[in-house]
């Protein structure tokens, strides 16, 4: 307990329209206050442990999450804590959001100095953070030009309507501009309206239909379809991840990746890719397109960027650029210094040549104890990925054996139909955690079992 000893001098007017308008330090009343005041310690705050914390949820959040019935209330490095102090390794990185790991030191000194700084002056005017963060994009990509927003689903929906804009302001006498999408099977790009339209499942769209129309799903590797569909000159753009993370760990070929560049340039649409979850280091390349020497017009960035500040970039071309004049879109919040501060400390750790080597190693080597360890249950079928974004795919739901991971102190995710372990844990996860991850998940394996 500390003494505490306040003295305040106020006035007690009668605060009318007028008195309103004028200093409210003008008539003084001095007051002596002794109070004894304790810290706040946030695991007493109007909870007596994650019980508690759950039944509160349920009363005053919407139900859009089946959360797990875990409440982490700490983290350090690639480790997790609850609220009953229980250590969990994390490799699910907030939906591969914390590639640094938790507390990283270079982010929060990066955060805490420009929070006492500047945090937010919004884009009506200029600031050094994200100039500088956009200067490090561009230098470090194929983009010429940065546009920022808040989340990867924004980025998405940046990139759309770029991608209409860039048609009509270069075919300005054309009454039908190319303004349709392509996009694939097994596609996330997001949960608002523009992006959910590119996102091939169903059940996503459905509840919320009719969504943004003129989008066409086509099986993710089948370059044949798209030049067929391409070539009737509607296709503003074709939205692709290299990578599919929520679609199940599903990576392009480079035979497909350069086939759509191609056709895009034959029909004088846009290649976007969407980098939200392998992009940033997460492959062990900077950015997971760099693998298949196939370059895009647009790339849109989140998860990882800010290093769990909400972050969103769509990177792009001059080409694309000069079609976008003010007022073409905009954002509040997007680009703050306060966010922009942590992305710089983020990405200067993360482009290091050193840091994606050691990622490419590590996930290799991950993939391989992976492989060999669980190879010879039958419910697991196939160990796929790049770097540090792998899946294990099995013939029956992934859940119970997630559920049984987190009970003996494993944090990982589902990805596809429900039947695919999604493993993305931060960058700097040791080897000697990675064979910890690779032993829970084999000991695990029972329960595949006995659930189904």
């Amino acid at each position: 307990m500390a003494s505490l000893q306040l003295f305040h001098s106020i006035s007690v007017p009668v605060f009318t329209a007028t008195t309103l308008r004028r200093p409210l330090n003008k008539g003084r009343v001095t007051a002596c206050l002794n109070v004894d005041v304790e810290a706040p310690n946030p695991l007493k705050l109007n909870s007596n442990g994650s019980k508690d914390v759950i039944e509160e949820e349920g009363r005053v959040i919407v139900g859009t999450y089946a959360r797990a019935p875990v409440v982490f209330s700490s983290g350090k490095g690639c480790k997790l804590y609850d609220l009953e102090g229980r250590e969990y390794l994390d490799c699910a990185a907030g939906i591969a959001v914390n590639a640094l790991g938790h507390g990283d030191p270079d982010w929060i000194k990066a955060i805490t100095e420009q929070a006492n700084v500047l945090t937010h002056v919004s884009n009506a005017y200029y600031s050094i953070p994200q100039v500088e963060l956009a200067k490090r994009l561009v230098a470090n990509s194929f983009a010429d030009r940065v546009f920022f927003t808040n989340s990867g689903t924004e980025a998405n929906e940046a990139a759309i309507k770029f991608s209409r804009k860039f048609q009509r302001f270069n075919h300005p006498n054309n009454e039908q501009p190319a303004m349709e999408f392509i996009s694939f099977t097994n596609s996330f790009h997001g949960r608002t309206m523009g992006s959910l339209a590119l996102t091939s499942k169903e059940n996503y769209r459905s509840p919320f239909e009719p969504v943004m129309p003129g989008v066409t799903f086509l099986e993710y590797g089948n370059i044949q379809a798209v030049e067929d569909l391409i070539k009737l000159g509607k296709i503003a753009a074709v939205f692709v991840e290299p990578i599919q993370g929520e679609g199940g760990i599903y990576s392009a070929t480079k035979e497909f990746l350069q086939g759509l560049r191609k056709a895009c340039d034959e029909a004088g649409s846009l290649l976007v890719f969407d980098e939200v979850q392998c992009g940033l280091g997460r492959t062990g390349y900077l950015w997971a397109h760099e693998a298949y020497g196939v370059y895009p017009d647009i790339m849109t960035l989140a998860k990882p960027l800010a290093g769990g500040l909400p972050i969103g970039a769509a990177l792009v071309t001059e080409r694309v650029s000069s079609a976008i004049v003010h007022g073409d879109h905009g954002s509040t919040f997007a680009g703050s210094p306060f966010v922009c501060a942590a992305a710089i400390a983020v990405l200067d750790k993360i482009a290091n040549p050193s840091f994606l080597s050691s990622v490419s190693k590590k996930g290799h080597y991950f993939k391989e104890m992976l492989t060999q360890k669980l190879r010879g249950n039958p419910h697991v079928k196939e160990v796929r990925g790049s770097g540090l974004i792998i899946g294990i795919e099995l013939d029956v739901s992934a859940s119970p054996l997630v559920d049984a991971c987190r009970d003996s102190g494993l944090i990982v995710l589902t990805a596809g139909k429900g039947n695919i372990v999604r493993l993305v844990p931060p960058l700097i996860i040791s080897e000697k955690e990675l064979e910890h991850a690779a032993e829970i998940l084999h000991g695990c394996l029972p329960v595949l079992d006995s659930s189904n």
